[in-house]
């Protein structure tokens, strides 16, 4: 028989692990007051609004219906807004571009691409991006996701130099040698340069897929030296009070300084009670994360683009290395990235999943999060229901547990064996699982 827990060592482990926030991702897919409603009252605490498509001003009817729907919930939601910081983005395409393998491909600049389509419309060098709102940007993302065309033509994108081409943005191109790869879209395409000239470039298509417009860019072993906050950035930190956010989420922190200057920003906007977020997202943050921990209020573990880092079967040690940083410093940290990506498609997700949800919050997690899941996936409200009951199974298991470490979150911390908390099954612990 094994050894009942203390009421004392329950109640320990069940303060452990209260505190785990459960976000979703605004997006076309859940931008209605009912849905969020319906996902708060599935267990969602909180929402990120990626503001790589647009600027926190634009937003304010969701920022509206967030608020509404959470009161109506009875929740005291957190609202994150996730900055575009140092991140390298795809420009505007004409539609959806179909990269095929081995095929060749073409880059441009992102800079002469927007220039061109000002000029063709006699508009101020604003910029592509100005001419498409925030809907329409999600809209070309939703229709992909169903299988459908878009047509997002206009007369001055017809009118470029190359349709085709990739707009990249003009920094990248003095750093493009041949055999360099470029990975976008959290590394689903990869390309290979073959041939470089000036700000145009050719390449070889190494691993093919459907290209969007706005998808992210990265370039293994390259690093460059971007700012840390674009202007826009700094637009939206000025906005945040009046929209009730919570927390600011950095991407691609690199050193201490990086958060240094972003506290100068909110300091300067009258937000310093928000709350920093550090994108760990290449090698650079993670051979630094300890600098990092004093001047952040989360660590993030972003296993998209810091899976472009390393091959992939690195990335699970390294997201354990992180989890064990945080915990031995006491410091919160988040995993994001792909938790329940086939619900974007199918309304069940896989048993794969369940079980990485499950694993971080073993190791400690005090943040869970999906992105495209709940803001252009086809169930939104069922990926909630997912990932807030899977959260509460290992609650429930951590909280049966003989034993957890003073002080600790995880049952993986100080143990001198994971293998013994994960062959421990608690008393009565099936009787304890909540169901869907």
């Amino acid at each position: 028989h094994r050894p009942r827990l203390s009421r004392r060592k329950k109640m320990r482990n069940k303060k452990q692990m209260s505190k785990i926030e459960i976000y979703g991702t605004i997006g076309p897919a859940c931008a209605e007051e009912k849905t969020l409603e319906k996902m708060f009252r599935s267990g969602m605490t909180g929402i990120r609004l990626n503001l790589s498509h647009a600027e926190l001003e634009e937003c304010r009817a969701w920022t509206n219906i967030i608020q509404a729907a959470a009161q109506a919930a009875g929740v005291q939601h957190k609202l994150l807004i996730d900055l575009q910081g140092p991140e390298l983005r795809v420009g505007n395409l004409n539609r959806p571009l179909k990269l095929s393998d081995g095929a060749e491909a073409a880059l441009q600049s992102k800079e002469r691409q927007e220039a061109e389509e000002n000029q063709s419309l006699g508009m101020p060098d604003k910029g592509a991006a100005a001419l498409q709102s925030r809907e329409e940007r999600y809209k070309e993302i939703a229709a992909i996701r169903n299988g459908e065309e878009p047509d997002r033509g206009t007369a001055a994108m017809q009118n470029r130099e190359n349709p085709e081409a990739i707009p990249l943005p003009e920094i990248v191109f003095s750093s493009l040698q041949p055999e360099q790869a470029i990975l976008l879209d959290d590394g689903k395409i990869q390309l290979t340069v073959t041939e470089t000239e000036g700000n145009t470039a050719h390449c070889k298509v190494t691993r093919g897929g459907m290209l969007q417009s706005r998808k992210s860019i990265a370039l293994p072993g390259i690093r460059l030296n971007l700012p840390v906050l674009t202007e826009s950035d700094k637009r939206n930190i000025r906005s945040a009070k009046s929209h009730g956010v919570t927390g600011v989420m950095l991407p691609f922190v690199r050193s201490a300084e990086n958060l240094k200057d972003l506290q100068q920003e909110l300091k300067k906007a009258d937000a310093e009670h928000l709350e920093i977020f550090a994108k760990i997202e290449n090698m650079d943050g993670v051979n630094h994360l300890e600098e990092l921990l004093p001047f952040a209020d989360q660590i993030v573990i972003a296993r998209g683009d810091l899976g472009n880092s390393m091959p992939l079967w690195e990335l699970p040690p390294i997201q354990a290395q992180i989890a064990q940083t945080c915990q031995k410093a006491g410091k919160p940290f988040m995993v994001v990235t792909q938790m329940l990506a086939t619900m974007e498609q199918h309304p069940v997700p896989t048993r794969a999943e369940m079980s990485d949800i499950f694993l971080a919050v073993l190791e400690g997690a005090a943040s869970v999060m999906v992105t495209g899941e709940t803001a252009v996936g086809k169930y939104p409200q069922e990926v909630i229901e997912y990932l807030s009951n899977t959260v509460k199974a290992a609650k429930s298991y951590i909280s049966h547990l003989p034993l957890a470490p003073q002080g600790s979150t995880s049952p993986l911390q100080d143990t001198g064996s994971p293998i013994s908390w994960a062959s421990t099954v608690p008393p009565n612990f099936p009787n304890s699982v909540p169901s869907i």
